[in-house]
């Protein structure tokens, strides 16, 4: 289990330009929650585009971190994984996390030095894609699996992620709306978060 120990937290916070909304505070305390416990978490953050969930998922990984630990973010294309990583990387830049991306298109020389900094613990968090389950990929200590838009995973690639830690903890976002009973039907091992509330100027 991990302790909330909050300082890479409270850096990240000051440098936001914004602040967060009660929705995304509320779930991210239901996040800490399930990783302070002693099983391995297994939660859905379910919000619209553009609610948010970004910086609620840096927030578990920054926990994580802050534990010893490593986390991954895997995403279902290039293209959105390019984007978390710019993202994860603009807001990550001066508190002293490394953030690396593994994608297929990474040249072999880059994507070997990624790897050695993975098996090291030298890379604290890795964005990527599919590439992330490749059978070379070796983590030091995986605390924190993230996968994004996860319908587009088979069960398959996600339990192969899982396998890259010791029980490592599970947070799955999607923009996909699904009603709470048929969340419960699909995904009836998981807890439901819902970040129903957009930043002030967002339009839904």
């Amino acid at each position: 289990s991990f302790k909330d120990q909050g300082k890479l937290e409270s850096e990240l916070r000051k440098k936001l330009p914004f602040s967060l909304t009660a929705a995304q505070e509320r779930v991210i305390r239901e996040i800490k929650k399930d990783m302070a416990a002693d099983r391995p978490m297994n939660r859905l953050v379910q919000g619209d585009v553009g609610c948010g969930k970004t910086v609620v998922a840096l927030i578990a990984c920054l926990m994580a971190v802050e534990n010893g630990y490593q986390a991954c973010l895997m995403a279902p294309t290039e293209i959105l994984a390019e984007q978390h990583f710019r993202n994860i990387t603009a807001l990550t830049g001066s508190i002293g996390v490394t953030v690396r991306s593994l994608t297929g298109s990474r040249k072999k020389k880059d994507r070997e030095s990624v790897l050695a900094e993975l098996a090291k613990g030298d890379a604290h968090i890795v964005v990527g894609t599919h590439a992330l389950i490749e059978g070379d990929v070796t983590f030091h200590k995986l605390g924190l699996a993230i996968i994004d838009e996860q319908h587009r995973f088979g069960v398959m690639q996600r339990s192969t992620l899982k396998a890259k830690g010791l029980e490592p903890d599970i947070l799955i976002m999607t923009a996909t709306p699904i009603p709470r009973t048929l969340a419960l039907t699909v995904y009836g091992d998981l807890d439901v978060s819902v970040i129903d509330e957009m930043p002030p100027g967002r339009s839904p």
